[in-house]
């Protein structure tokens, strides 16, 4: 099926089938650590005002922030190296490390991929499926026996959020691999062991982990093109614009503004990760991670509420 004729937005995922047990508090602190080239001096003082309010009024859970503005390189961070349960926000590290594959020449856009469903866990080897009902698009599975694109997949696993297409990346790629690419653009806590739905990795506590400043670091490359190249940054920024799941950060925001960002939803666990382009100015990165709110309506609020403060906060409204 070709990338155009992927069908109408999906407006929710289900859950992961066991829940993420945490701590049901809200952590409001800010640490130390800067990306290279940001400051937290000089924030306008209704930005940090308007988040913490925002947090004070939707407790709950455990929030992280991590804000970045690319224009002046002023941040704002709130319990920003907590690692979380990555989620599907563990994409956008795929995605960097395939473009930087396809940059050296390794891989191509047009190289078609056999599509199966069947993988090896983490743990011994043995066999697992994933279930189309489980994954964001489920349409893929039709595809079962045949092939597709490299860079239909690509697409796919950020804008529906496929699993499958994510696996099938990861087995290509190499889970280290991905997790070196990171490390090279300087996020030095986000890691990615592995592909989705592997049940006996998650009971063995093999979990894919991120934090909210390591997922801004990750961001901020691709949104001053630095991640890979210029062109590829740009495709990638355009690969995540054309993300279906807007019941978060994009939610907080004026219609028609321009977002690129990767939602993740498991069961207790809510994320958005986003480079908002506003017309007539910089880009910034917001990343918001939550842990522990009752249901992801309950998150999704919250998130879209920060990203609204961040928005006020910035003298955009």
């Amino acid at each position: 099926m070709p990338i155009s004729n992927l069908a109408p937005a999906i407006q929710s995922r289900p859950a992961h089938r066991r829940a993420v047990r945490s701590p049901f508090v809200l952590l409001l602190l800010a640490s130390g650590g800067l990306t290279v080239g940001c400051t937290s001096a000089g924030n306008p003082p209704r930005l940090a005002e308007g988040v913490d309010r925002a947090l004070r009024e939707h407790p709950g859970g455990t929030v992280a922030v991590a804000f970045c503005d690319l224009g002046s390189g002023r941040t704002l961070l709130r319990n920003e190296h907590r690692r979380f349960h990555a989620a599907s926000t563990m994409k956008v590290p795929v995605l960097v490390a395939l473009f930087r594959a396809i940059d050296r020449g390794e891989l191509a856009l047009d190289r078609p991929v056999s599509v199966r469903n069947e993988f090896p866990s983490l743990v011994d080897g043995s066999p697992f499926t994933l279930v189309p009902g489980e994954d964001g698009d489920p349409d893929l599975y039709s595809a079962v026996g045949d092939s597709r694109p490299l860079g239909e997949l690509a697409r796919r696993m950020i804008v529906r959020s496929s699993n499958l297409s994510t696996n099938l990346l990861i087995e290509l790629l190499g889970a280290k691999q991905v997790t070196a690419a990171m490390r090279d653009l300087g996020a030095r806590e986000i890691e990615v062991l592995r592909g989705v739905e592997d049940e006996k990795a998650f009971e063995a506590g093999l979990i894919n982990r991120a934090t909210a400043y390591d997922l801004m670091v990750i961001l901020r490359a691709i949104a001053e093109k630095k991640a890979v190249s210029a062109a590829a940054s740009g495709e990638m920024i355009g690969i995540l614009e054309g993300q279906e799941f807007k019941e978060k950060i994009p939610a907080g925001l004026p219609p028609g503004t321009r977002v690129a960002n990767k939602t993740g939803d498991i069961t207790g666990v809510h994320h958005d990760a986003a480079i908002v382009l506003p017309a007539g100015r910089a880009p910034y990165v917001l990343v918001v991670l939550t842990e522990g709110f009752p249901d992801q309506a309950s998150a999704d609020r919250a998130i879209a509420a920060v990203s609204r403060a961040v928005w006020s906060g910035l003298g955009l409204d």
